[in-house]
């Protein structure tokens, strides 16, 4: 399961990383146009000008066609890059850490999961008929908490109820914190998600009233640049923590059935003991 997590992890900064070096060259490249054309507009004459007018009045338009057809996934990655990288990245660093411990619970409560009702009938049948060698053999062979709390019953089937119940409560305590196991990683990531995303929002207000002093005036261009890392940090941040928490909530509504499969099979393993015993 740790090799799971592991590949998840590395694979996700893969993912993360390759936008980041295509969008710094796009940036790159886009900064060395407007210098080539203010270079070429210094040496038109004036015979050019109006089509330089045109020109730039056609700009936003471009920018409104190129923006209408770029996809979700490039759109979110330029956002992504518009948001400050450095804190975009520890953001985009939770998100990755968060979904690699909500798999792995995920694929660990999928496979503790078993027909309990079948597992406990056939169970209970063997138990009836004296055949405890055979019960502790489809318990011990059989995965998740609930066969597991099943057998150490069995194991303690000749001390008496109190005994067993006592050792069945106990055993299954521990079961449920093995269930639990890593969910309170999960919800610190929850919690530092947008925890990085306010801190991000904190930093470009400073930054743009750093802007406005050097500046020396309230420009609506400045306060925008420095406004617009913070909110979009701000923007990331939670969206991390609503995927977070809806794959947490996931997670505790499989931890919760496989709760009440335990004490429902608890039940219906002493009820099976009492009857062995008054038998014999």
């Amino acid at each position: 399961m740790k090799k799971v997590i592991a590949c998840f992890v590395i694979f996700a900064t893969i993912l993360f990383a390759c936008p980041l070096g295509s969008v710094a060259q796009n940036n790159t490249a886009t900064q060395q146009k407007p210098n080539a054309v203010n270079t070429v507009s210094k040496d038109a004459q004036g015979s050019d000008a109006l089509d330089e007018l045109e020109a730039e009045s056609n700009v936003p338009q471009a920018q409104k066609a190129s923006a209408d057809n770029m996809g979700f996934h490039q759109l979110l990655k330029q956002k992504f890059i518009d948001g400050n990288a450095g804190f975009m990245s520890l953001v985009a660093l939770a998100l990755v850490l968060g979904l690699a411990f909500c798999i792995e619970r995920i694929i660990y409560l999928s496979l503790s999961e078993i027909d309990a009702k079948r597992f406990m009938g056939k169970l209970t049948d063997l138990i009836v008929a004296n055949d405890i060698e055979q019960a502790k053999e489809l318990s011990r062979n059989t995965r998740g908490p609930v066969a597991s709390i099943c057998y150490q019953g069995l194991l303690r089937i000749d001390s008496s109820i109190e005994d067993i119940e006592r050792s069945v409560a106990s055993y299954g305590s521990v079961q449920s914190a093995n269930l639990e196991k890593g969910c309170s990683w999960v919800t610190l990531f929850i919690a530092m998600a947008p925890s990085l995303g306010f801190l991000g929002t904190v930093i470009g207000m400073v930054m743009a009233f750093d802007q406005i002093q050097i500046a020396g005036d309230i420009s609506p261009t400045i306060v925008a640049s420095g406004m617009k890392v913070a909110l979009i940090t701000t923007i990331f941040g939670i969206i991390v923590a609503l995927v977070l928490q809806i794959f947490y909530n996931y997670i505790l509504s499989k931890i919760e059935h496989l709760t009440a499969q335990m004490e429902e099979s608890a039940i219906s393993l002493l009820d099976a003991i009492v009857v062995y015993k008054l038998k014999r």
